[in-house]
């Protein structure tokens, strides 16, 4: 059975990053009997408004997540015996009133995909580490200058000047 929709969520949070999901979640999920319980696959998407990791900008990005939940009639017993490919089978149960609730596997699916380093974009070169200068927007010139400290203080950094002749 096909089920398609939106949620109206607003954002989730992963650690300690915050997201916004200003247009919601759509998702679209193939229901099916497998027998002893019903098999939920399909697509999760969303648009995700954060924060860039370097330079504290917002970072937005598109998700797609593929949920693939299994939701059993009844508990399997301790005793029943699990194959090979059995043993770390994860599951849900199918509520008491004939009820799945969906919204752990959309979620799960969505934390997933959600990347652990968010950057505005992939080139951003983040904050100046002594004056706290957005790096992107203008160059205030302490990055230079701490990269040449380092060079300088680099042990290898007097094999620059040696002259190698043939």
């Amino acid at each position: 059975m096909p089920l398609a929709g939106h949620l109206s969520e607003e954002g989730y949070t992963l650690g300690e990053h915050e997201f916004s999901l200003p247009q919601g979640i759509d998702y679209d999920l193939m229901l099916t009997n497998a027998g002893e319980g019903i098999l939920a696959t399909g697509i999760v998407r969303a648009h995700v408004v954060g924060t860039c990791d370097r330079c504290l900008e917002p970072a937005e990005f598109d998700l797609a997540a593929e949920v693939d939940e299994y939701f059993l009639f009844k508990a399997p017993s301790e005793t029943a015996s699990l194959g090979e490919d059995e043993d770390d089978v994860d599951f849900s149960l199918v509520r008491d009133d004939s009820m799945i609730d969906l919204s752990e596997a959309l979620s799960s699916a969505m934390l997933m995909e959600t990347p652990f380093v968010v950057l505005c974009r992939e080139d951003c070169k983040g904050l100046c580490p002594v004056c706290g200068e957005n790096l992107n927007e203008h160059d205030c010139g302490h990055a230079s200058k701490i990269e040449e400290e380092r060079m300088e203080s680099n042990p290898f950094a007097v094999l620059r000047n040696l002259k190698l002749d043939k």
